[in-house]
């Protein structure tokens, strides 16, 4: 039987409280260094009807291979995975596209040029915060 340790919850919710509080102060000094107004939190904020219409074709291209790789894995034996259609790397996969076409629409139509660049180093900080929380078995928390 499993036993689970009963300071699971407390560690993750200080785990989820810390990242979070890293990528929030990245991301504001980073938009105050470079002088670039803030984003609407939670919302698509797309630059233009092109950027609207990548973004949209990304996202449905996602859940498709998201609901391919589901079935293709689920047909398998459970030790026999195929990595790369498992759900956390496809995620990690979407997030990279999504953000990095941001960048190239703020970069190409953009009043203010220097967006990309916050976009680009939030891309970076989030991929490098990532690993690291994974290879330090969430900062140490397990």
């Amino acid at each position: 039987m499993y036993v689970v340790d009963p300071m699971v919850w407390p560690k993750l919710i200080l785990l989820i409280a810390i990242v979070v509080a890293l990528i929030y102060f990245f991301e504001l000094g980073l938009r105050k260094w470079m002088k670039v107004e803030k984003r609407k939190f939670f919302s698509y904020n797309h630059v233009n009807d092109k950027h609207k219409k990548l973004d949209w074709t990304i996202r449905i291209s996602f859940m498709v291979v998201l609901l391919i790789g589901y079935s293709i894995n689920m047909k398998r034996y459970p030790m026999e995975f195929l990595w790369y259609l498992e759900p956390w790397f496809l995620l990690i996969v979407f997030i990279f596209m999504t953000e990095t076409a941001r960048a190239f629409m703020e970069w190409k139509y953009a009043e203010n040029r220097k967006a990309y660049v916050v976009t680009l180093c939030q891309l970076v900080f989030n991929l490098i915060l990532l690993f690291a929380v994974i290879k330090t078995d969430f900062l140490w928390m397990i």
